[in-house]
C-alpha cells in the first residue's frame, strides 16, 4: 500500500500504521496473509511437439537403465554417492532444516534457569559510647537464590508465524534445489560417458580409415613400379593418410578429457578412475520417454517447485515486513527463592515472582520499516517474474527435447542408409581401381565420402543419445515429485 504523494518519512510511517488499525478485521487479515504463490499465467494444455493420442510415459527414477550398458549404471551409483555438488545441496538443505527449527522458535516462550550465591564483606564505622573516637566494625551479608525467568512475544499479527512460513518455504526451495542438482549431474553423467564412447568409436573408425588409406596406398605403390600408376597419384594418396593420422589425436584427447570429467562427476580424482572398454554406441537401446499434459510436465519438474516455494518465502517476508509496522505485545516473568541462608532457601517465605507486560510501538524509524515492506513486495516481484520465467524455460525444454529426439532418431536412420551407400560406392571404386577403369581422383573422392560418412554416423548417433537424456532431464526424471 502507498500513499498518493510523498510525506516526510514520520508522517509516512504513522499514516501506513493508522491506515493499518482503521481497516475492518478482514481486510487486516488479507493485508497481514501471505499470497498463494500463482503464476497468472494462461497455459496451452498439451506441447505442440507432443504426439496427439500418445500416452504419457514418464522417466523411472532410475531412468538410465533403459539405456541397457551396466558400465553406465555403476557410474551412475558412484555419481549418486559421491557427487560434490550433490553433496553441497545436501548440506545446504541441512542448513534449511536448522534455520526452520530456529524460526520456529519464535512461537514458543524463552525460559532461563537462574541462580546466583553471592557473599559480601564490608567495614562499617562504629562510634563508641561517650567517646569520640570510631572502631571500625567488619560486616558480612550473604544472598542465595535461584529461580526462573521467563518471556513470550503475543503473535497476534502472525509476524513470527509469517518468519516460520519463510523459513518452511526456503527449506522446500532447497529440497527442490537437490532434486534439480541430482538431475543435472545425472544428466551429465550419461552425456559425458556417451561421449567418451563416442570418442572412442571415432577413434576406432580413423583408425579403420587409416588402414583402408594405407593398403590403397601400398596398391598405388605397386602400380607406380609397372608404370600403370604417376608419382601425383601415391603423392596424393599419401596425402589422405598424413591427413587420417592427423586427425587421431584430437579424438584420443576427447576421449580423455570426457573421461577425467566422468571422475569429477563420480567424485574421485581422474587418475583413479577406470572405465570398461567393451563399451560402444552400437550396443545400447535408447528408450523414449513421453510427456503427457503441460501441467503433468510442470509437476514434475523440481526447478518449477523451487521458483515457487522462493515466490511463497518473498510472500511470507512481505507479510513480516508489514508486522513489523504493528504493536509487539511481550509477556515477561520471572519466579523462585530468595534468601541469605542455604538452609531456608526453598522455603516458602523466600518466594519471590515478577510478572509483567510490555507493549512496543514503532513511531519513528526514518522510514526504515515502511522502506522493508516496500524492498519486499519488490523482491516478491522480482520472484513472480523469476516463477513464470521457469515455467517457461520448463515448457521450452521440454518442447526442445521432444523435437531433438525426434529428428536426431530421424538423422541417424538417414545416415546410416548414407553410410551404407558410401561403402557399397567405394568397394565398386576399389575393384574398377583395380581393374584399371577408373582413375586415382575418382577413388579418392568416394573414399572420402565413406570416411566422412562414418565419422558423421557416430556424431548422429550420440546426438540421440544425448537428445533422449535430454528428454529424460526436461521430464523430470531421476526425481520423485512430492506427495
Amino acid at each position: 500500500m502507498g500513499l498518493a504523494r510523498p510525506t516526510p518519512y514520520r508522517l509516512r510511517t504513522a499514516a501506513t500504521l493508522a491506515l493499518a488499525l482503521l481497516l475492518p478485521g478482514c481486510a487486516l487479515s488479507r493485508w497481514l496473509t501471505p499470497d498463494a504463490p500463482s503464476s497468472g499465467m494462461p497455459l496451452p494444455r498439451t506441447l505442440r511437439n507432443a504426439e496427439d493420442g500418445l500416452a504419457a510415459h514418464w522417466p523411472d527414477a532410475r531412468w538410465w537403465r533403459g539405456f541397457g550398458s551396466p558400465e553406465l549404471d555403476r557410474l551412475m551409483a558412484e555419481a549418486m554417492a559421491a557427487n560434490q555438488t550433490i553433496a553441497v545441496a545436501e548440506a545446504q538443505l541441512r542448513q534449511a532444516d536448522a534455520q526452520l527449527r530456529i524460526a520456529g522458535a519464535t512461537l514458543l516462550p524463552i525460559l532461563n534457569l537462574t541462580g546466583s550465591a553471592s557473599r559480601v564483606q564490608t567495614t562499617v564505622a562504629a562510634a563508641t559510647a561517650g567517646a569520640v573516637q570510631s572502631a571500625n566494625r567488619i560486616r558480612k551479608t550473604s544472598s542465595n537464590s535461584i529461580g526462573l525467568a521467563g518471556s513470550y512475544e503475543i503473535d497476534f499479527w502472525g509476524k513470527n508465524r509469517a518468519t516460520v512460513e519463510v523459513a518452511q518455504q526456503s527449506q522446500a526451495a532447497f529440497r527442490f534445489n537437490l532434486g534439480a542438482v541430482t538431475i543435472t549431474t545425472s544428466a551429465a553423467v550419461a552425456n559425458t560417458y556417451f561421449a567418451m564412447l563416442a570418442a572412442r568409436e571415432q577413434v576406432e573408425i580413423q583408425q579403420s580409415n587409416l588402414r583402408t588409406a594405407e593398403r590403397v596406398l601400398e596398391t598405388l605403390r605397386a602400380r607406380l613400379t609397372v608404370g600403370t600408376a604417376t608419382g601425383l597419384d601415391v603423392a596424393q594418396q599419401e596425402t589422405v593418410v598424413a591427413q587420417i593420422r592427423a586427425n587421431l589425436p584430437p579424438f584420443l584427447q576427447s576421449m580423455e578429457q570426457n573421461r577425467n570429467a566422468l571422475a569429477t562427476l563420480t567424485g574421485r580424482p581422474p587418475a583413479t578412475l577406470a572405465v570398461a572398454d567393451r563399451g560402444d554406441l552400437e550396443g545400447l537401446t535408447v528408450p523414449a520417454p513421453a510427456p503427457g499434459l503441460t501441467a503433468e510436465i510442470l509437476v514434475r519438474r523440481p526447478d518449477v517447485w523451487q521458483a515457487e516455494a522462493n515466490l511463497a518465502a518473498a510472500n511470507a517476508n512481505v507479510v513480516f515486513a508489514r508486522a513489523q509496522m504493528l504493536p509487539t505485545i511481550t509477556l515477561t516473568g520471572s519466579g523462585g527463592f530468595q534468601s541469605i541462608a542455604i538452609e531456608s532457601l526453598m522455603q516458602p517465605g523466600s518466594a519471590v515472582f515478577n510478572i509483567a507486560a510490555g507493549l512496543l510501538q514503532p513511531i519513528f524509524r526514518g522510514g526504515a520499516l515502511i522502506g522493508q515492506v516496500r524492498l519486499n513486495e519488490a523482491q516478491a516481484m522480482e520472484l513472480l517474474a523469476a516463477y513464470r520465467q521457469a515455467i517457461l524455460d520448463a515448457l521450452q525444454d521440454t518442447e526442445d527435447a521432444v523435437v531433438a529426439l525426434r529428428e536426431t532418431t530421424q538423422r541417424e536412420a538417414l545416415q546410416a542408409g548414407a553410410v551404407r551407400a558410401a561403402e557399397r560406392a567405394y568397394a565398386i571404386a576399389d575393384a574398377q581401381l583395380r581393374a584399371g577403369t577408373i582413375d586415382v581422383i575418382t577413388l579418392l573422392n568416394v573414399q572420402q565420402s565413406l570416411f566422412t560418412a562414418r565419422q558423421t554416423l557416430v556424431l548422429a548417433k550420440l546426438d540421440r543419445l544425448q537428445a533422449a537424456v535430454g528428454l529424460y532431464r526436461a521430464l523430470g526424471g531421476g526425481w520423485d515429485t512430492p506427495a
